[in-house]
């Protein structure tokens, strides 16, 4: 049987006993891919992605290896691919490119993503800055003074100079907001140093990201997809994973609700993704599980891509309906509880031991189920993924380079803008305030020592003036006769 990438509002994923796809109408229902690594997880991210493009669907999607770059540009003639294309009945197949966004947020491989600090709020920095309950509270006291000065927070500066500034008043606002430990400020400041080290100075301020700006088509009418360089933004988990949250939490609060659609408004796929899980104190999570819960009724679909489908809380997993499980390993008692817990989340085909499956899948090869007809999970299939249009692999840097100049957001988001905010104007009003206490240092000082005038408007001497006068009359008569002195000494006088 011949099959097409799109069919009947479904992105063919690929064939087992029958064509497997994933149901547009379904797609917000969010899901989960999993795998080791090597075992084919980045095309399956690349033939979704490009199912939703052609069914003009923006996607956004991290990119961890540079792999996933490639489907901006149009495949190359392999035999594998042809071959696996055969395989599985693909009709007429064609290599092409996707249209592609690249983003960056040190601004290098892309164009750069920021966030103000108000933006992202002191939950998330928090989590960010690894704090403990005493430090957030600190936090969250900074966070409201500047609220309630109407001092705005753009960048790490801004904090800082904040932070300081409320442990200056510490006593005054303790009645207000509590206790501000010294101890928790010194903390604080010593995180934000170490995050500025690793390169976050780059994310906070602005021009901010428009979150629009990933919700785009093309002119002929494919969603555009969104590529984030995150390999480099890997060596700092912690950054990667509060980025990632704080964007979900952006979309969550900007689209409005729309309920029910034919198509998601926007994919997110979520690489990596125990980083956002690790470690995770209750409050986060709580909020990674409110915003899976309810971003659905914005039209937003979240696919999270993993390797041990462990690493996802129950209460996530269980709003995962569209699963692709790549084979796993299990040589140590916690992969063998990785595969039998992988296993028990399908729903049982008779034909297959899902378990032993996992475990002898091959590269390319998934166990998949997709939801269908009113949400339920279909039977699971062992599946061969379908090959993708785009080129697997990276694109050189010329190629991204080229790309990056001909966007449309070129030159957007590229330049720093640096308005006033809070670390100004906190220097503003510490210059006027030492310039107040020297005017009136020195109106006191003048009144005394100073000239000042008199009620005609004729000047006055004050009393400095007047001993320094007196000073140099009695200098200039020291001066004077002991010149005197000398002279008539030398001639002999007396």
């Amino acid at each position: 049987m011949s099959q097409s990438v799109m069919q009947d509002g479904k992105i063919f994923v690929g064939k087992s006993v029958k064509p497997e796809y994933l149901d547009l109408r379904l797609a917000n229902r969010h899901g989960l891919i999993t795998g080791a690594t090597g075992t084919g997880k980045t095309v399956t991210l690349q033939i979704l992605a490009e199912g939703f493009s052609q069914a003009g669907v923006p996607v956004f999607a991290a990119d961890i290896k540079g792999d996933l770059s490639g489907i901006a540009a149009k495949g190359e003639p392999k035999d594998f691919v042809a071959k696996r294309a055969e395989v599985v009945g693909l009709e007429n197949f064609e290599y092409g490119s996707s249209p592609v966004v690249f983003w960056d947020v040190f601004g290098k491989m892309g164009h750069a993503i920021r966030a103000t600090v108000d933006d992202m709020g002191p939950l998330l920095l928090s989590r960010m800055l690894e704090l403990n309950d005493v430090q957030e509270g600190v936090l969250n006291v900074a966070f409201r003074v500047a609220a309630d000065d109407k001092l705005p927070l753009m960048n790490l500066a801004d904090l800082r100079a904040i932070i300081n500034h409320v442990a200056e008043r510490s006593k005054e606002l303790s009645t207000k907001y509590g206790n501000v430990a010294t101890s928790s400020v010194g903390a604080i400041q010593r995180r934000l140093l170490v995050l500025e080290g690793q390169g976050a100075d780059h994310f906070f301020g602005e021009p901010a990201l428009d979150i629009w700006d990933f919700i785009r088509t093309g002119s002929d009418g494919r969603g555009v997809i969104n590529i984030l360089a995150a390999d480099n933004l890997m060596e700092k988990p912690r950054l990667y994973a509060t980025f990632l949250l704080w964007m979900l939490t952006k979309l969550w609060q900007t689209l409005p609700e729309v309920g029910d659609q034919p198509k998601p408004k926007l994919v997110f796929f979520f690489d990596e993704a125990h980083l956002l899980f690790d470690d995770a104190p209750d409050a986060l999570m709580d909020r990674v599980e409110q915003i899976a819960r309810l971003v659905r009724s914005k039209g937003i679909g979240v696919y999270f891509i993993t390797q041990n489908p462990l690493d996802v809380p129950n209460l996530i997993s269980a709003q995962l309906g569209n699963r692709v499980q790549h084979a796993l390993r299990a040589y140590t008692p916690k992969e063998q509880r990785a595969v039998k817990a992988a296993a028990e989340t399908f729903r049982p085909n008779p034909e297959i031991d899902t378990e032993r499956a996992i475990l002898e899948l091959k590269v390319g090869e998934a166990l998949v189920s997709m939801l269908e007809s009113k949400g339920e999970p279909s039977v699971v299939q062992r599946t061969l993924i379908r090959p993708p249009k785009g080129r697997i692999g990276p694109l050189s840097d010329a190629e991204r380079r080229a790309l990056i100049s001909q966007s449309a957001l070129y030159g957007k988001y590229e330049q720093v803008k640096d308005r006033e905010s809070a670390y100004e104007i906190l220097q503003e009003r510490a210059g006027d305030g030492a310039e107040e206490a020297n005017a009136s240092s020195g109106g006191w000082f003048d009144s005394i020592f100073g000239s000042t005038r008199g009620p005609t408007g004729r000047k006055r001497q004050g009393m400095g003036e007047m001993i320094s006068r007196d000073l140099q009359r009695s200098f200039s008569r020291t001066i004077a006769s002991t010149i005197r002195n000398i002279i008539k000494k030398s001639l002999g006088l007396r």
